[in-house]
């Protein structure tokens, strides 16, 4: 083959070469940067973000982990594992359990100031269901709390039981209870009520301080 093939031959065979690399060139990005697709397993339960409800399934279903139901549901399920001795299971329910409760309170806090001074009716009706689920809330903490002193842990039922009087008022009966568990623990050294007092008697140290004294939830407001 001549000079003038040979270059030829080299021109033609680039300016095709060209166009292909050029193709596969704009084709690998795209498929590189196609994230994985995720299984879909609609019975897992999705994290709460607060800050955007828009992930959320409507509250009004049952089977929605935001609702009053999904977090009765959730207490249902720990207090099984508490009754099969399953307690890093019942832990993980009642964690749960105080979160969803918690969030639908303050969800409700937030929907009563909104409607303050606008519609007192809807403003008060909000504020009275903050008061409750946050009363269910310091119940999942209560029995979380008794869970961790069950495995020996006071550490964790320490600051847990410390939330519920700042929350419940030492006056209200979770207050007293929790003030109970501080005083059998001997974290506190001095009863309430003390004896003489309106209250009552002076409490006694009991030997128990298990899941069994777990008491039923209480719908009452704080």
């Amino acid at each position: 083959m001549t000079s003038v093939g040979i270059q030829r031959f080299l021109r033609n065979g680039c300016l095709t070469f060209i166009p292909v690399m050029a193709v596969l060139t704009l084709l690998a990005p795209v498929n590189a940067q196609t994230p994985p697709q995720a299984p879909n397993n609609p019975n897992q339960a999705q994290p709460i973000d607060p800050n955007d409800p828009n992930i959320l399934r409507p509250a009004t279903q049952g089977n929605s982990l935001l609702s009053l139901a999904g977090g009765q549901r959730l207490m249902t399920e720990a207090s099984g594992a508490v009754s099969s001795q399953n307690y890093p299971l019942a832990i993980k329910k009642l964690q749960e359990a105080r979160q969803v409760f918690n969030q639908i309170s303050n969800f409700y806090q937030e929907l009563a100031s909104s409607f303050s001074g606008i519609d007192n009716r809807i403003a008060d009706s909000q504020r009275k269901k903050a008061l409750e689920t946050a009363q269910m809330r310091d119940d999942a903490t209560y029995q979380l709390a008794l869970v961790h002193r069950t495995q020996n842990q006071p550490e964790l039922a320490v600051p847990l039981l410390v939330q519920i009087i700042r929350s419940q008022n030492p006056t209200r009966e979770l207050g007293k209870k929790a003030y109970q568990q501080l005083f059998e623990l001997g974290f506190v050294d001095s009863p309430y009520p003390r004896s003489g007092d309106a209250g009552g008697s002076a409490p006694k140290r009991s030997d128990a301080g298990g899941v069994s004294n777990t008491p039923q939830p209480n719908s009452s407001t704080k």
